[in-house]
Protein backbone atom coordinates (compact mmCIF):
# COMPACT_ATOMS: atom_id res chain seq x y z
CA UNK A 1 0.00 0.00 0.00
CA UNK A 2 2.97 2.09 0.73
CA UNK A 3 4.50 1.73 -2.06
CA UNK A 4 1.42 1.95 -4.14
CA UNK A 5 1.07 5.81 -2.93
CA UNK A 6 4.61 6.67 -3.19
CA UNK A 7 4.25 5.67 -6.98
CA UNK A 8 1.24 7.68 -7.32
CA UNK A 9 2.74 10.38 -5.77
CA UNK A 10 5.43 10.42 -8.12
CA UNK A 11 3.27 10.12 -11.24
CA UNK A 12 1.30 13.03 -9.92
CA UNK A 13 4.65 14.91 -9.36
CA UNK A 14 5.56 14.67 -13.02
CA UNK A 15 3.98 17.35 -15.37
CA UNK A 16 4.80 16.87 -18.63
CA UNK A 17 5.63 19.88 -20.85
CA UNK A 18 5.79 19.81 -24.42
CA UNK A 19 8.30 22.01 -26.22
CA UNK A 20 7.69 20.77 -29.80
CA UNK A 21 4.92 19.68 -30.54
CA UNK A 22 5.76 18.56 -34.28
CA UNK A 23 8.54 15.79 -32.46
CA UNK A 24 5.68 14.91 -30.07
CA UNK A 25 3.52 13.68 -32.71
CA UNK A 26 6.40 12.35 -35.09
CA UNK A 27 7.41 10.09 -31.97
CA UNK A 28 3.59 9.46 -31.37
CA UNK A 29 3.44 8.54 -34.76
CA UNK A 30 6.19 6.33 -34.74
CA UNK A 31 5.05 4.37 -31.70
CA UNK A 32 1.50 3.78 -33.29
CA UNK A 33 2.76 2.44 -36.15
CA UNK A 34 4.99 -0.09 -33.84
CA UNK A 35 2.11 -1.25 -32.06
CA UNK A 36 0.18 -1.54 -35.51
CA UNK A 37 3.24 -3.79 -36.84
CA UNK A 38 2.76 -5.93 -33.74
CA UNK A 39 -1.08 -6.07 -33.98
CA UNK A 40 -0.72 -7.42 -37.78
CA UNK A 41 2.39 -9.77 -36.58
CA UNK A 42 -0.19 -11.27 -34.30
CA UNK A 43 -2.85 -11.83 -36.55
CA UNK A 44 -1.18 -13.25 -39.20
CA UNK A 45 0.16 -15.40 -36.43
CA UNK A 46 -2.67 -16.42 -35.37
CA UNK A 47 -4.06 -17.30 -38.67
CA UNK A 48 -0.81 -19.50 -39.78
CA UNK A 49 -1.87 -21.29 -36.19
CA UNK A 50 -4.97 -21.75 -37.54
CA UNK A 51 -4.42 -22.75 -40.38
CA UNK A 52 -1.87 -25.21 -39.22
CA UNK A 53 -4.70 -26.64 -36.97
CA UNK A 54 -6.91 -27.13 -39.70
CA UNK A 55 -3.81 -29.11 -42.25
CA UNK A 56 -3.36 -31.15 -38.87
CA UNK A 57 -7.03 -32.37 -38.63
CA UNK A 58 -7.61 -33.20 -42.22
CA UNK A 59 -3.71 -35.38 -42.23
CA UNK A 60 -5.06 -37.14 -39.33
CA UNK A 61 -8.43 -37.47 -40.52
CA UNK A 62 -6.95 -39.32 -43.68
CA UNK A 63 -3.97 -40.75 -42.50
CA UNK A 64 -6.49 -42.89 -39.70
CA UNK A 65 -9.19 -43.65 -42.51
CA UNK A 66 -5.85 -45.26 -44.42
CA UNK A 67 -4.20 -47.46 -41.71
CA UNK A 68 -7.76 -48.79 -40.41
CA UNK A 69 -8.52 -49.34 -43.78
CA UNK A 70 -4.94 -51.12 -44.12
CA UNK A 71 -5.47 -52.89 -40.74
CA UNK A 72 -9.06 -54.55 -41.37
CA UNK A 73 -8.12 -55.43 -45.33
CA UNK A 74 -6.32 -58.06 -44.60
CA UNK A 75 -7.15 -61.41 -42.99
CA UNK A 76 -7.38 -61.45 -39.38
CA UNK A 77 -4.96 -64.75 -38.91
CA UNK A 78 -2.38 -63.51 -41.01
CA UNK A 79 0.33 -61.09 -39.22
CA UNK A 80 1.02 -58.15 -40.64
CA UNK A 81 5.11 -58.04 -40.54
CA UNK A 82 7.17 -61.57 -39.94
CA UNK A 83 10.71 -62.03 -39.60
CA UNK A 84 11.16 -65.72 -40.82
CA UNK A 85 12.10 -66.49 -36.95
CA UNK A 86 11.10 -69.17 -34.87
CA UNK A 87 11.88 -67.77 -31.55
CA UNK A 88 12.41 -65.07 -29.52
CA UNK A 89 10.93 -61.30 -29.18
CA UNK A 90 10.48 -61.04 -33.00
CA UNK A 91 8.67 -64.56 -32.90
CA UNK A 92 6.24 -63.17 -30.18
CA UNK A 93 5.95 -59.65 -32.26
CA UNK A 94 4.87 -61.25 -35.50
CA UNK A 95 2.52 -63.68 -33.92
CA UNK A 96 1.11 -60.09 -31.89
CA UNK A 97 1.24 -57.55 -34.75
CA UNK A 98 -2.12 -56.42 -34.92
CA UNK A 99 -2.10 -55.67 -31.03
CA UNK A 100 1.19 -54.39 -31.62
CA UNK A 101 0.21 -51.64 -34.24
CA UNK A 102 -2.88 -51.21 -32.99
CA UNK A 103 -1.35 -50.33 -29.90
CA UNK A 104 1.20 -48.27 -31.23
CA UNK A 105 -1.22 -46.23 -33.13
CA UNK A 106 -3.69 -45.49 -30.33
CA UNK A 107 -0.30 -43.95 -28.73
CA UNK A 108 0.35 -41.89 -31.44
CA UNK A 109 -3.17 -40.83 -31.89
CA UNK A 110 -3.06 -39.67 -28.44
CA UNK A 111 -0.29 -37.56 -28.41
CA UNK A 112 -1.60 -36.14 -31.84
CA UNK A 113 -4.94 -35.03 -29.95
CA UNK A 114 -3.18 -33.62 -26.35
CA UNK A 115 -0.79 -31.63 -28.53
CA UNK A 116 -3.77 -30.48 -30.87
CA UNK A 117 -5.60 -29.46 -27.98
CA UNK A 118 -2.59 -27.65 -26.33
CA UNK A 119 -1.77 -25.95 -29.50
CA UNK A 120 -5.64 -24.87 -29.35
CA UNK A 121 -5.67 -23.82 -25.90
CA UNK A 122 -2.14 -21.86 -26.91
CA UNK A 123 -4.66 -19.72 -29.61
CA UNK A 124 -7.16 -19.22 -27.15
CA UNK A 125 -4.66 -17.49 -24.82
CA UNK A 126 -2.71 -15.68 -27.71
CA UNK A 127 -5.99 -14.67 -28.56
CA UNK A 128 -7.23 -13.04 -25.34
CA UNK A 129 -3.96 -11.36 -24.65
CA UNK A 130 -4.23 -7.85 -23.58
CA UNK A 131 -2.04 -6.45 -26.29
CA UNK A 132 -4.18 -8.16 -28.98
CA UNK A 133 -7.43 -7.13 -27.51
CA UNK A 134 -6.52 -3.87 -26.89
CA UNK A 135 -5.62 -2.90 -30.57
CA UNK A 136 -8.53 -5.34 -32.60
Amino acid sequence: MEKDKALEDIFLAQTPHFDDKAQFMARLSKRLDAVEYIRQYQGATLRRYKMAMVVAFVVGIISGAVTIGLLLSTPADVPLFTFQVQTGFLLWLSQNSRIVVSIALSLLITVGISSIYNNIQDILSFRHHPLFLSYN
